[in-house]
């Protein structure tokens, strides 16, 4: 535990000067945000051409600088790099003096916690781990998606109040994460979000291929209804041929893929058998129409003559003893 004072929020001033490290989609939209609430952008670090065009969009006449030059300017630094950068700049800015005592040290990558503030902490600085659960585009309409928009906090229990304030100042709902909890936390939302994109994409991609000339249009109000359905009912608004035990269906579709879209074959089957086990554990999915559906799933991307088939090397009909199970 450092021994550096901890001031209470009431004791900082009542708005802040905020840098940006790191002008990727994340950190101007923040700092734009808390500039609507009141706080003053001074300074932003950014390497690319696009993270340049991006800064000067989001935050107009705030100038560019290096790194430790906006730790120099700023009350408050958003740290907004990829998350595998991430420790190597805590520590240099941290070696290099760059840190001042007293100052908010924020990161927003949803892996880490404040610990990997700890190189900072030890400079005296304040920190605070503070993820966006959200999709960015590095456009202005990001500012407006965190209206409301959930944040995973992280913090030092004094500090907790200073980071939960914060996100509420930014328009967010703060929801506390243990410091341990955060990688299953974040694994969590790249599973729902990250590959909710390459579904989607997938999706368009199948539908213009058999013809669909518009398959925004037509997937926009479905994938919306099931994903509302998703989020108020849980497993029990599950739906299509693998719940209701089509084997017939299921075994037309892996058929048509492997034909139109072979690449697309194997991300098919994963997902059919993950909603066939939890359909099945639900009730929703009646055993006796399981095993067929479950034997057309075991045939693997190769299908039922290729290796992961009745014939494969493991000489376990492409199931390799888990019947089936993904």
């Amino acid at each position: 535990m450092s021994t550096v004072h901890q001031p209470d929020l009431k004791d900082r001033p009542a708005r802040l000067t905020v840098g940006v490290v790191g002008a990727g989609r994340v950190g101007p939209a923040l700092a734009a945000s808390l500039q609507l609430a009141g706080h003053r952008p001074v300074a932003v670090s950014g390497v690319s051409d696009a993270s340049r065009r991006r800064a000067a969009t989001m935050l107009p006449d705030v100038p560019l600088v290096p790194p430790a030059e906006v730790l120099q300017r700023a009350d408050l630094v958003l740290l907004t790099v990829p998350d595998d950068a991430l420790p190597g700049l805590v520590a240099g800015l941290a070696e290099t003096g760059a840190v001042r005592p007293g100052q908010l040290l924020v990161h927003t990558s949803g892996r880490y916690g404040a610990k990997v503030l700890d190189p900072a902490l030890r400079a005296g600085a304040l920190p605070l781990a503070l993820h966006p659960a959200m999709t960015f585009t590095g456009t202005p309409v990001d500012v407006q998606r965190l209206a409301g928009c959930s944040f995973g906090v992280t913090a030092p229990g004094e500090l907790r109040l200073a980071a939960e304030a914060l996100v509420i100042e930014m328009g967010g709902e703060p929801e506390w994460i243990s410091e341990e909890n955060r990688p299953l936390y974040h694994a969590a939302l790249a599973l729902g979000a990250n590959h909710l994109v390459t579904l989607v994409a997938q999706s368009m991609e199948l539908l213009r291929t058999a013809g669909v000339g518009a398959p925004d249009r037509m997937l926009g109000p479905l994938l919306g209804a099931a994903l509302d359905n998703a989020l108020r009912s849980g497993d029990a608004a599950l739906t299509g041929p693998v719940a209701r035990g089509d084997a017939g269906t299921v075994a037309a579709h892996v058929a048509e893929l492997r034909e139109h879209s072979p690449q697309t074959v194997a991300g098919y089957l994963a997902m059919a058998r993950a909603t066939a086990d939890r359909a099945l554990a639900h009730g929703l999915l009646k055993p006796e129409l399981a095993e067929d559906l479950l034997g057309v799933l075991a045939d693997g991307p190769d299908g039922p003559d290729g290796p992961d088939g009745p014939d494969g090397p493991d000489g376990t009909n492409g199931t390799n003893g888990t019947e089936g199970n993904a």
